[in-house]
């Protein structure tokens, strides 16, 4: 999710903290590929308790290039997966369930799709967002890394005794995007070029059963792959050896995500930021909102509600610089000769692609209009930006 999901502007602030390297480093945990990174010769870092990659020998640069041009493969393995399961009834009363916790429309959810989704708080703050898939007799969930626990624990307290909640402790997780993608996916999974964005699927290969989306964090056509621990090196060395594929990194994935103006959890959206004014009002399906069958029973839901109808005070915006400095996260926004910020930047760096800076902030709502002028300051300077629409890049989805 986000998701679509987690969750990922630069390698420097996936670092830890001064002082905390060395512990985080001897707790951090370690996906079904960590040997192969080493292999590789990546740069590992401690992230959201996992020892990660956060870039190869190409570079943040290059790999962030390759991914937009031919293919790119991530481990994402830290993320969470999770299956829900009727004890009781079937799929659909999960679903209704799950409807407690998100303002969703996962009960009208087709069997073979899935839909990016978050967890609200009472007071409409986001707890965490996460993909749903509807997989027939069950639901499965990939949330981020951080929060895993935190929505499992939500979860179970939140679902009901006629819910199963199975967190899936034996698969590994892979993406695969880019244009060349498909084409190279297909040569050990075919039937994935006949899935179209956010169809999902459980398909055979040589080591049992992949179960694959048509989704990812990119805004590349691509694929998240979910397979047997067992299996996923030997798959990940498969796709390696073809012409076109490479390994990306965590500094090139929040690269590619900021430009394509996707959302990461704790710092673009948290627990005080309504999914409203984070501009994922399209997530909130009209049988959701008021007026619709099941309007409401989600947590927040007064407040987001009525952020539907009356609007935000204020609204997640897409940043252009002036120049080519980027405005990273924390920087304050001000109206032109203003004293008072009126915003704030949540994520921010250069992007590759549009060979400029770029950046996400929440602003007050009257200067949320693409086109207004701003400033941001920068070391002490203020620095001229304008508000844009997002995505910074066109998204390149298979509809």
């Amino acid at each position: 999710m986000a998701r679509l999901r987690a969750g990922r502007s630069d390698a420097g602030r996936l670092r830890p903290r001064p002082g905390r390297e060395s512990a985080m480093a001897e707790a951090a945990r370690r996906t079904g590929l960590y040997d192969l990174h080493i292999e590789l010769g990546a740069k590992m870092v401690p992230f959201a308790g996992w020892d990660m990659p956060v870039q190869y020998p190409m570079g943040v640069l290059k790999e962030h290039l390759h991914c937009r041009a031919a293919a790119g493969l991530f481990d994402v393995g830290h993320m969470g997966q999770v299956i829900l399961r009727p004890r009781s009834g079937d799929v659909a009363d999960v679903a209704r369930a799950l409807e407690r916790l998100v303002p969703v429309d996962v009960a009208g959810l087709a069997e073979g799709r899935q839909r990016y989704a978050v967890f609200t708080n009472d007071s409409g703050g986001i707890l965490d967002d996460l993909m749903v898939a509807n997989r027939g007799d069950h639901l499965f969930l990939v949330v981020n890394a951080a929060r895993a626990d935190h929505d499992i624990a939500h979860l179970k307290a939140g679902l009901g005794p006629k819910v199963a909640v199975e967190p899936v402790a034996d698969r590994g997780l892979l993406a695969l995007q880019g244009p060349e993608a498909e084409t190279a996916l297909a040569r050990l999974i075919p039937g994935v070029t006949a899935m179209r964005f956010m169809d999902v699927a459980v398909l055979p290969f040589s080591g049992g059963e992949a179960w694959v989306s048509r989704s990812g964090y990119t805004g590349e056509d691509g694929f998240e792959v979910s397979l047997p621990g067992a299996e996923q090196e030997g798959f990940a060395r498969a796709l390696l050896e073809m012409q076109g594929v490479a390994p990306i990194g965590l500094g090139a994935r929040d690269s590619l995500r900021l430009e394509a103006g996707l959302c990461l959890y704790g710092h673009d959206i948290d627990e005080t930021t309504s999914p409203v004014e984070a501009d994922l009002a399209w997530a909130i399906q009209k049988t959701r909102r008021a007026g619709g069958a099941r309007a409401g029973g989600f947590p927040g839901a007064a407040r987001i509600l009525a952020d539907l109808v009356d609007g935000p005070a204020r609204k997640r915006v897409g940043l252009r610089p002036e120049g080519r400095a980027p405005m990273r996260e924390g920087t304050g926004i001000f109206a032109p000769d203003g004293q008072a910020a009126v915003g704030r930047v949540t994520s921010g760096g250069f992007g590759p692609s549009i060979e400029a800076p770029m950046s996400m902030a929440y602003v007050v709502a009257e200067l949320a209009v693409p086109g207004t002028r701003l400033e941001g300051e920068v070391r002490g300077k203020r620095m001229g930006v304008e508000v844009v629409t997002l995505p910074f890049t066109p998204a390149k989805f298979k509809r």
